[in-house]
Protein backbone atom coordinates (compact mmCIF):
# COMPACT_ATOMS: atom_id res chain seq x y z
CA UNK A 1 0.00 0.00 0.00
CA UNK A 2 2.88 2.37 0.75
CA UNK A 3 4.33 1.90 -2.75
CA UNK A 4 0.98 2.76 -4.35
CA UNK A 5 0.69 5.87 -2.18
CA UNK A 6 4.21 7.00 -3.14
CA UNK A 7 3.48 6.32 -6.81
CA UNK A 8 0.29 8.41 -6.61
CA UNK A 9 2.19 11.18 -4.82
CA UNK A 10 4.90 11.10 -7.49
CA UNK A 11 2.32 11.30 -10.28
CA UNK A 12 0.59 14.19 -8.54
CA UNK A 13 3.87 16.04 -8.04
CA UNK A 14 4.86 15.66 -11.71
CA UNK A 15 1.38 16.80 -12.79
CA UNK A 16 1.66 19.90 -10.58
CA UNK A 17 5.07 20.75 -12.06
CA UNK A 18 3.80 20.36 -15.62
CA UNK A 19 0.70 22.45 -14.90
CA UNK A 20 2.86 25.13 -13.25
CA UNK A 21 5.01 25.40 -16.36
CA UNK A 22 1.98 25.37 -18.66
CA UNK A 23 0.30 28.09 -16.60
CA UNK A 24 3.36 30.29 -17.17
CA UNK A 25 2.87 30.13 -20.95
CA UNK A 26 2.06 33.50 -22.46
CA UNK A 27 -0.36 34.61 -25.15
CA UNK A 28 1.07 36.06 -28.39
CA UNK A 29 2.77 39.38 -27.74
CA UNK A 30 2.03 42.73 -29.38
CA UNK A 31 4.88 44.62 -31.12
CA UNK A 32 5.27 46.99 -28.15
CA UNK A 33 5.30 44.07 -25.67
CA UNK A 34 7.85 42.33 -27.88
CA UNK A 35 10.15 45.37 -27.86
CA UNK A 36 9.71 45.70 -24.09
CA UNK A 37 10.56 42.03 -23.48
CA UNK A 38 13.62 42.24 -25.72
CA UNK A 39 14.87 45.35 -23.92
CA UNK A 40 14.26 43.66 -20.57
CA UNK A 41 16.29 40.60 -21.64
CA UNK A 42 19.14 42.80 -22.91
CA UNK A 43 19.20 44.66 -19.58
CA UNK A 44 19.17 41.35 -17.66
CA UNK A 45 22.07 40.04 -19.78
CA UNK A 46 24.13 43.21 -19.21
CA UNK A 47 23.44 43.16 -15.47
CA UNK A 48 24.37 39.46 -15.25
CA UNK A 49 27.62 39.97 -17.17
CA UNK A 50 28.52 42.92 -14.92
CA UNK A 51 27.84 40.78 -11.83
CA UNK A 52 29.91 37.91 -13.26
CA UNK A 53 32.74 40.34 -14.06
CA UNK A 54 32.73 41.51 -10.42
CA UNK A 55 33.00 38.00 -9.00
CA UNK A 56 35.20 36.58 -11.76
CA UNK A 57 37.07 39.22 -13.84
CA UNK A 58 38.67 36.55 -16.09
CA UNK A 59 35.20 35.61 -17.37
CA UNK A 60 34.91 38.90 -19.30
CA UNK A 61 37.97 38.08 -21.41
CA UNK A 62 36.78 34.50 -22.00
CA UNK A 63 33.37 35.75 -23.15
CA UNK A 64 34.78 38.45 -25.46
CA UNK A 65 37.20 35.93 -27.04
CA UNK A 66 34.47 33.32 -27.59
CA UNK A 67 32.48 32.78 -30.79
CA UNK A 68 29.35 33.74 -28.87
CA UNK A 69 27.59 33.60 -25.56
CA UNK A 70 24.10 33.33 -24.10
CA UNK A 71 22.64 34.67 -20.86
CA UNK A 72 19.48 33.24 -19.27
CA UNK A 73 17.44 34.35 -16.29
CA UNK A 74 15.80 31.36 -14.65
CA UNK A 75 13.30 30.81 -11.92
CA UNK A 76 13.71 27.40 -10.32
CA UNK A 77 11.44 25.55 -7.96
CA UNK A 78 11.66 22.31 -6.00
CA UNK A 79 8.74 20.29 -4.70
CA UNK A 80 9.37 17.01 -2.89
CA UNK A 81 11.66 14.94 -5.15
CA UNK A 82 11.14 16.85 -8.41
CA UNK A 83 12.14 20.33 -9.44
CA UNK A 84 12.52 22.48 -12.47
CA UNK A 85 13.29 25.85 -13.92
CA UNK A 86 11.88 28.03 -16.64
CA UNK A 87 13.53 31.05 -18.13
CA UNK A 88 14.30 33.33 -21.03
CA UNK A 89 17.51 34.70 -22.43
CA UNK A 90 19.47 36.04 -25.33
CA UNK A 91 22.33 34.51 -27.33
CA UNK A 92 24.79 36.87 -29.01
CA UNK A 93 27.16 36.09 -31.88
CA UNK A 94 30.39 37.96 -31.05
CA UNK A 95 31.35 38.39 -34.73
CA UNK A 96 28.04 39.67 -36.15
CA UNK A 97 26.51 40.94 -32.85
CA UNK A 98 23.25 39.27 -33.96
CA UNK A 99 20.88 38.50 -31.07
CA UNK A 100 18.75 35.37 -30.84
CA UNK A 101 16.13 35.40 -28.10
CA UNK A 102 15.55 32.02 -26.51
CA UNK A 103 13.68 30.09 -23.82
CA UNK A 104 14.77 27.30 -21.51
CA UNK A 105 13.06 24.61 -19.45
CA UNK A 106 14.69 22.26 -16.99
CA UNK A 107 13.51 19.31 -14.92
CA UNK A 108 15.61 18.21 -11.94
CA UNK A 109 15.14 15.09 -9.88
CA UNK A 110 16.22 15.26 -6.25
CA UNK A 111 14.85 16.04 -2.84
CA UNK A 112 14.04 19.56 -1.79
CA UNK A 113 11.45 22.26 -1.34
CA UNK A 114 11.64 25.92 -2.30
CA UNK A 115 12.35 28.34 -5.10
CA UNK A 116 15.42 30.14 -6.36
CA UNK A 117 16.24 32.75 -8.97
CA UNK A 118 19.50 32.32 -10.82
CA UNK A 119 21.22 33.27 -14.05
CA UNK A 120 23.18 31.13 -16.50
CA UNK A 121 25.92 32.32 -18.82
CA UNK A 122 26.88 29.91 -21.61
CA UNK A 123 30.15 30.53 -23.44
CA UNK A 124 30.67 28.98 -26.89
CA UNK A 125 34.34 28.57 -27.84
CA UNK A 126 33.63 27.89 -31.51
CA UNK A 127 31.10 28.95 -34.16
CA UNK A 128 29.83 25.42 -34.74
CA UNK A 129 28.73 25.01 -31.10
CA UNK A 130 27.13 28.48 -31.07
CA UNK A 131 25.32 28.02 -34.40
CA UNK A 132 23.94 24.63 -33.36
CA UNK A 133 22.68 26.16 -30.11
CA UNK A 134 20.79 29.03 -31.76
CA UNK A 135 19.48 27.18 -34.82
CA UNK A 136 18.66 23.74 -33.44
CA UNK A 137 18.47 24.41 -29.72
CA UNK A 138 20.28 22.33 -27.18
CA UNK A 139 19.36 19.65 -24.70
CA UNK A 140 21.45 18.80 -21.66
CA UNK A 141 20.85 15.38 -20.18
CA UNK A 142 22.57 13.20 -17.61
CA UNK A 143 25.83 13.09 -19.61
CA UNK A 144 26.13 16.90 -19.54
CA UNK A 145 25.40 16.87 -15.81
CA UNK A 146 28.12 14.28 -15.25
CA UNK A 147 30.58 16.37 -17.30
CA UNK A 148 29.59 19.49 -15.37
CA UNK A 149 30.30 17.75 -12.07
CA UNK A 150 33.64 16.37 -13.14
CA UNK A 151 35.22 19.06 -15.33
CA UNK A 152 35.74 22.53 -13.94
CA UNK A 153 37.47 24.85 -16.38
CA UNK A 154 40.72 26.65 -15.68
CA UNK A 155 42.46 29.74 -17.06
CA UNK A 156 40.12 32.39 -18.46
CA UNK A 157 37.16 30.08 -17.92
CA UNK A 158 37.90 29.45 -14.23
CA UNK A 159 34.64 29.06 -12.34
CA UNK A 160 32.81 27.70 -15.39
CA UNK A 161 32.03 24.07 -16.03
CA UNK A 162 32.32 22.24 -19.34
CA UNK A 163 28.83 21.05 -20.29
CA UNK A 164 29.51 20.03 -23.90
CA UNK A 165 32.33 20.13 -26.44
CA UNK A 166 33.32 23.80 -26.68
CA UNK A 167 30.53 24.96 -24.33
CA UNK A 168 31.10 26.28 -20.80
CA UNK A 169 28.56 27.46 -18.27
CA UNK A 170 28.59 29.83 -15.30
CA UNK A 171 25.72 29.86 -12.82
CA UNK A 172 25.21 33.13 -10.96
CA UNK A 173 22.86 33.93 -8.06
CA UNK A 174 22.33 37.14 -6.13
CA UNK A 175 25.12 35.96 -3.80
CA UNK A 176 27.60 35.43 -6.64
CA UNK A 177 29.10 32.63 -8.73
CA UNK A 178 28.18 28.99 -8.07
CA UNK A 179 30.60 26.27 -9.17
CA UNK A 180 28.95 22.96 -10.06
CA UNK A 181 25.81 23.87 -11.97
CA UNK A 182 22.76 21.66 -12.17
CA UNK A 183 21.45 21.20 -15.72
CA UNK A 184 19.71 17.84 -15.70
CA UNK A 185 17.01 17.67 -18.38
CA UNK A 186 17.55 21.24 -19.61
CA UNK A 187 16.26 22.23 -23.02
CA UNK A 188 17.08 25.50 -24.80
CA UNK A 189 15.15 26.68 -27.85
CA UNK A 190 14.29 29.81 -29.88
CA UNK A 191 11.59 32.08 -28.49
CA UNK A 192 9.24 32.23 -31.47
CA UNK A 193 7.38 35.21 -29.96
CA UNK A 194 10.59 37.29 -30.08
CA UNK A 195 11.86 36.40 -33.57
Amino acid sequence: MKKKGMRNFATLTIAILCLSLAACATAPVTPSEKAEQMDSLRAMANQTLAQLDKTNPAAKRAISNAAGYAVFSDFGFKLSFMGGAKGKGVAINNTTKKETFMKMMEFQPGLGLGAEKFRLVLVFENSAAFNTFVTSGWEAGANAMLAAKSKTAGGGLAGAVSVSEGVYMYQVTEEGLIVGVSITGAKYFKDKDLE
